[in-house]
């Protein structure tokens, strides 16, 4: 046994800590993108409706 006491509501809350960041990391890793990877897909969808605009055909 240990010589010192352990507070429950300590370790408790430390449980608690670890188990939040552990599910805050797999959340980052399964939605998150970075700033630039959002501008460049925003770019991209950008660049492929102008693509789209400029063959359509007209409907005069």
């Amino acid at each position: 046994m240990t010589d010192t006491p352990v507070n429950l509501n300590k370790a408790r809350k430390a449980r608690a800590r670890v188990a939040k960041t552990t599910r805050a990391d797999e959340n980052a890793a399964k939605y998150g993108r970075s700033k630039r990877r959002k501008t460049q897909d925003k770019a991209e969808l950008s660049k492929a409706r102008h693509h789209l605009d400029q063959h359509r055909l007209r409907e005069d």
